[in-house]
């Protein structure tokens, strides 16, 4: 049986998308809201199997990974989270790179040498790498305006990942990959597809709203921002975090989301110009983890909340 297990936000759909249009398989999908990444708890995995995963942390991972190969499955594995240890087994093929201006569908479009090149500049828009989104866009014959569309694709696409419950999003991940898969291209599921219609305005609306907050916390440095206990809220933190981080590139952002529980969904976007350190910081808190550039805690206890603004500070203190 195949497998395809991927993160549920921009770079995690629009890496599977470039592989399945290279290579299309009936595979079983496996996926969630964006911080649902322990993805491969979910597969049991039987000798012969084949499991493509992608954009989820290994070292988050590791536990399901040596279960499907001790199970006799193979497994291809591309991300650029920290990926602890990398494990060497015959069945095992990973590309993993960490460095900060790389995600995951850049790391597949090398590998399939730009066949889906569309699908690998709108993952890269999506994961806020503008500048290598346009390095990308290079190797296409593509106006401004529609790059543009490309750009606006991409965030709406990652828009839809966040919230700590399917029932928050537009449309499940399993379901909105199988709708861009239908289409014909990056530029045609803009287009002509509703669907991209209805994520686009709810993103606006749901931005209307954000753009009103004020800081709770904030220093030449650094910004803390909270969000109230909302599903517009739950929806935009991390496209929110990420145009903070654009308007204002030498300061480092966190977006707080009042969950049920008391606790905080936090977002970290490190400075643009200085896109280092957040895995490290959210790694010391429970639930922490991601990328330098980018990361989060899916469960900031209410009572660390002094302690992390803190630490934030002490990260990127000037």
């Amino acid at each position: 049986m195949d497998y395809d297990i991927f993160n549920g936000d921009a770079d995690g759909i629009c890496a599977l998308l470039q592989l399945r249009k290279a290579e299309p398989r009936d595979a079983t999908l496996v996926t969630g809201v964006k911080r649902d990444i322990k993805l491969m708890d979910k597969v049991e995995a039987r000798p012969g199997d084949r499991l493509t995963v992608l954009d989820v942390s290994m070292d988050k991972n590791r536990s399901g990974l040596d279960r499907a190969l001790a199970a006799g499955a193979s497994v291809f594995y591309v991300d650029h989270h920290f990926p602890g240890e990398v494990p060497r087994h015959p069945a095992l093929q990973s590309i993993i790179n960490e460095a900060p201006d790389v995600c995951t569908a850049a790391l597949v479009n090398g590998h399939l040498q730009g066949a889906h090149l569309d699908w690998a500049v709108t993952g890269a828009f999506g994961d806020n790498l503008k500048d290598t989104a346009h390095s990308l866009a290079r190797g296409m014959d593509i106006s401004s305006e529609d790059l543009q569309k490309l750009e606006q694709l991409g965030v709406c696409i990652n828009y839809n990942g966040y919230g700590p419950a399917i029932e928050d999003l537009y449309f499940d991940p399993q379901d909105l990959y199988r709708r861009l898969l239908a289409a014909e291209s990056a530029l045609d599921f803009v287009n002509h597809s509703a669907d991209f219609t209805r994520l686009s305005h709810g993103y606006a609306a749901d931005m209307a709203r954000a753009a009103d907050l004020s800081p709770m916390h904030a220093s030449d440095a650094v910004a803390v921002f909270q969000l109230p206990d909302e599903a517009w809220a739950r929806r935009v933190s991390g496209v929110y975090s990420n145009e903070l981080a654009t308007a204002n590139p030498g300061r480092a952002h966190a977006v707080l989301t009042l969950k049920d529980n008391g606790n905080f969904l936090v977002s970290v976007r490190a400075p643009l110009a200085n896109k280092q350190g957040a895995a490290e910081l959210c790694m010391q808190f429970p639930t922490g983890g991601g990328r330098a550039a980018a990361a989060g805690i899916n469960d900031l206890p209410a009572d660390m909340l002094d302690e992390f603004v803190a630490a934030l500070s002490t990260a990127y203190r000037n």
